[in-house]
């Protein structure tokens, strides 16, 4: 059998579908011998594909080439805001940096000796600005400052032009200025309610401008004196910086003021950035100060010498109160006087403390001094016998006594109690063989007395009068300053001077000051004060008899200081004052001085009146009755009982 190639192997032919029968016509039906109709073939089966991942580098290389774009942009603009445009960035974050303020302590008060408060602080405000928040860039109007001034010139009342000059200062980057200090809570409130109507407005109404945006308030405080004119010239005041500008406020400024503390935040158009945070250094509060004045006793003697001041209408006086034992002022009033609550109504030459400030001669009220040299030294007794003429002629001059009289024949004791110029020339010329070795002595005395000296208290403004060495002497002043002319002293030397004889010849330094107490509570007791012997125990005693007699004896110049029930001691004065504004005598200082009970002291009252142009000048007259009214009140108030011991009665003259 012959194999047939495919080349050649017969081709089959396959047939095709029947042909529609043609329009009428018969259908052909197939017959004998024709191919049968062809079967469709079944579908072929397509191959199944596979999908495949492209090649990852291609992304990767796109993705590092966008973040080499982005972090070069990143890049470029840091060059550009910390180099090219680094002055201008830095301008625009002046407006949100840390800004600073102190933290002002809060200051310690000063209490009498009971603890009745004299002097505090309330809370407060100091009102600032931040200039820069009102120039034309941040308000977008021309006159911020002169609206912003306009509307707290009334509330601050303040002149409307110094507003506007610290609104907008010559320097333009000054962040800080302020506007008033120590301003009440309810200034700032309606500071604030004024900001925030404005804020809501312009919320409303764009047109509308906050010009009170950069106006800002730091907690403060201000000084209050709750007696008003009570002690003013004692507490002094605090100036507009917060410091004590007089008084003890000046003395004690570094006890009572505390330490400042500070704050510093981040701010941004005038207001604190609170996600920022910020950083404080809290102030220390100051010490509270005891002083060893009565409230009490103080209003007593201030009403006491304001009513004659104003009744003599005089100059000025001054009343001071102390403790004869232990050295303690108990009141230091001075009229006229200020309240340091409102300077702007106080006068200039009413500041201050003029009880221990003021310079005069004290007249007769020294003499006691004159007289425990004498009774010291041994060269009389009160029994000695005195003849005192009517005129006594020494060095250049002719002296004599405030009144005329014939020859007096007193005992030393009566000298004292008739306050005779002469007969203290007469008994102090004795204390030594020449007059220039009595002058000597009786300058030692003086000296240990505390005259010439400051009187330990170390209060600003304190003079320690003048007592000129013995050998510059004049002649006159030989003769006057054993009466108390020719020689200054302040009201608190004179008064020590009476302590001194009170409490058994021994001087104590007088004390305004118990004690501190700090912010953690504890109690500091002042120092003690020191204590010097002037003279012995038995001339104090004797001298405190024979003062008795002034205010005791009929023929006494003190009577009108007596005290019912109560024994007095005491000593009048009137001298010749010299004229602070001439340099001549003019006018008279009346004084008047004492202690009680005279047998057992335990109240030192001193009072002096400067200038007396209406009514009667004379201490015993206009001085006596204030010491009185003064020194009943301050033994009531201390519970001082009277003694019940009778007067020694020493004899005041004799018949020669």
């Amino acid at each position: 059998m012959t194999e047939v190639s495919d080349r050649e192997a017969p081709r089959r032919r396959v047939p095709g579908p029947a042909k529609p029968a043609r329009s009428g016509g018969a259908q052909r039906r197939p017959g004998p011998g024709s191919r049968p109709a062809r079967r469709p073939a079944p579908p072929r089966s397509r191959p199944v594909r596979l999908i495949r991942l492209g090649s990852p580098r291609p992304r990767l290389r796109m993705v590092s080439l966008a973040l080499t774009l982005v972090l070069l942009a990143f890049v470029v603009r840091l060059l550009q805001v910390q180099g090219v445009d680094a002055s201008t960035y830095a301008a625009k974050a002046e407006k949100n940096r840390y800004v600073g303020y102190t933290l002002a302590a809060e200051r310690g008060g000063i209490t009498d000796r009971n603890g009745v408060a004299l002097a505090t602080s309330v809370d407060a405000y100091d009102i600032t600005a931040d200039p820069t928040l009102f120039s034309r860039e941040q308000l977008k109007i021309d006159d911020g400052p002169e609206q912003a001034a306009a509307l707290l010139a009334p509330i601050l009342n303040q002149d409307q032009a110094a507003i506007v000059r610290k609104l907008r200062p010559e320097n333009k980057n000054l962040r800080y200025t302020l506007l008033a200090s120590r301003q009440t809570p309810q200034v700032w409130k309606q500071i604030k309610d004024l900001k925030n109507a404005l804020t809501t407005k312009a919320e409303k109404d764009k047109s509308t401008v906050n010009v009170l945006a950069g106006v800002l308030s730091v907690a403060s405080s201000k000084r209050v004196y709750p007696n008003g004119d009570l002690a003013a010239g004692i507490l002094g005041w605090v100036n507009s910086d917060g410091k004590g500008g007089g008084g003890v406020e000046q003395q004690l400024n570094k006890e009572l003021s505390g330490k400042d503390g500070e704050i510093r935040y981040a701010q941004s158009g005038g207001r604190q950035v609170p996600t920022v945070g910020s950083t404080e250094t809290p102030a220390v509060p100051g010490s509270d100060v005891e002083l060893t004045i009565d409230r009490d006793i103080q209003w007593a003697a201030q009403n006491a010498i304001s009513e004659q001041v104003a009744k003599s209408k005089a100059d000025r006086g001054y009343v001071i109160v102390q403790d004869t034992q232990t050295g303690e002022i108990l009141a230091m009033a001075n009229s006229p006087g200020f309240d340091p609550n409102d300077l702007s109504e106080a006068s200039a030459a009413n500041l201050g403390n003029a009880a221990v400030q003021d310079a005069y001669e004290p007249g007769s009220t020294a003499k006691v001094i004159s007289m425990a040299a004498v009774l010291e030294e041994g060269v009389a007794t009160p029994g000695t016998f005195v003849v005192v003429p009517n005129r006594l002629h020494r060095g250049d001059r002719l002296f004599k006594d405030d009144i005329d009289h014939p020859t007096w024949y007193l005992t030393l004791n009566g000298v004292l109690a008739k306050s005779s110029n002469i007969g203290t020339i007469l008994a102090t010329g004795q204390l030594g063989k020449t007059q220039k070795q009595s002058n000597r002595i009786l300058y030692d005395y003086l000296r240990k007395f505390g005259f010439g000296s400051y009187t330990g208290l170390g209060y600003p403004g304190e003079t320690p009068g003048i007592l000129a060495a013995p050998g510059t002497w004049s002649t006159s002043q030989q003769y006057t300053i054993p009466f108390g002319q020719g020689v200054s002293i302040n009201a608190m030397q004179a008064a020590s001077v009476y302590s001194t004889v009170a409490n058994g010849g021994v001087r104590v330094e007088p004390t305004l000051v118990r004690g501190t107490e700090g912010p953690d509570g504890q109690f500091t007791p002042a120092p003690k004060p020191r204590k010097t012997r002037v003279i012995s125990a038995k001339t104090a005693k004797t001298l405190a008899q024979m003062l008795e007699s002034v205010v005791d004896d009929r023929e006494g110049t003190g009577t009108k200081a007596r005290i019912p029930g109560y024994r007095v001691a005491g000593k009048t004065g009137t001298a010749n004052r010299v004229d602070p504004a001439t340099g001549r005598y003019r006018g008279y200082t009346s004084s008047f001085a004492g202690f009680a009970p005279a047998d057992k002291p335990r109240v030192t009252v001193y009072c002096a009146i400067q200038n007396a142009t209406a009514g009667n000048y004379f201490g015993g007259q206009i001085c006596g009755p204030i010491y009185k009214k003064v020194m009943e009140f301050a033994l009531k108030t201390l519970q001082v009982p009277p003694t019940g011991a009778k007067a020694a009665k020493l004899p005041v003259s004799y018949k020669p």
